[in-house]
């Protein structure tokens, strides 16, 4: 099950921009509690400087010039966070979190790319990153409606840096173990598979239709965790 979410997340990310926290972190959360937020955070470190590599050329550099220092603030009370809480109580904040983005996804209006809502996004991403892995919808709300390019570019550096932060910060902590690095090791050849199909897919694919199984997915996902972590 943890390699399937690793595909189903790289592959996801590919078509869309972001997608690794989302799918794989519920998963991790139910089936290896221990290991979150590290491991969702090792496979999204690979999935996004595999994308990076890829399609660097479309990046919005001004909003990233906001949005990533804000991150930094964010991720040391993310990191906070995870050394004050029992695991449990992550598995709700995860679970919780994934219920709150799927809500919005589904709901989002245009909201104003500004100086303003990047430092807030960044913020939030960072705190929401590290603690829970989840750190894509706040930022990527601010960008659901730039070319698919721009956004999955821009997502991509953000969530290269960010991410690289979280796993520092988590390692300052104490909250970094070396069973998530090495279980995402034999993870990785599935991040590449599922990344390099989505490529492959991603312009054929109806967005609509796409977008809604994805929320089905993660709200099934979330369900399933809240419940294990509240019994």
């Amino acid at each position: 099950m943890l390699g399937l979410a690793a595909v189903l997340g790289a592959f996801v990310q590919a078509v869309v921009g972001l997608g690794m926290g989302l799918v794989a972190a519920p998963v991790v959360g139910i089936l290896a509690p221990s290991l979150v937020p590290s491991l969702p955070l090792w496979l999204a470190l690979l999935i996004s400087g595999l994308m990076l590599a890829g399609e660097r050329a479309h990046v919005d550099w001004r909003a990233l010039a906001w949005a990533l220092p804000s991150r930094v603030p964010g991720t040391v009370v993310g990191a906070w966070l995870v050394v004050q809480f029992t695991e449990e109580q992550i598995g709700i904040a995860l679970a919780l979190m994934t219920l709150v983005a799927v809500g919005v996804a589904v709901r989002a209006a245009r909201i104003p790319v500004t100086p303003t809502t990047l430092v807030s996004a960044g913020f939030g991403a960072g705190v929401t990153g590290t603690a829970t892995s989840i750190g894509g919808p706040a930022i990527a709300l601010l960008f659901q409606r730039e070319p698919p390019a721009v956004m999955r570019s821009t997502l991509s550096v953000f969530f290269f840096v960010g991410v690289l932060l979280s796993l520092t910060g988590l390692g300052i902590s104490g909250s970094l173990s070396r069973e998530s690095w090495q279980v995402a090791l034999i993870l990785a050849p599935g991040v590449v598979a599922g990344m390099l199909v989505g490529r492959a897919v991603r312009d054929r694919i109806h967005r609509d239709a796409f977008r809604a199984g994805v929320l089905v997915v993660c709200t099934a996902s979330a369900v399933t965790l809240l419940v294990r972590s509240l019994a």
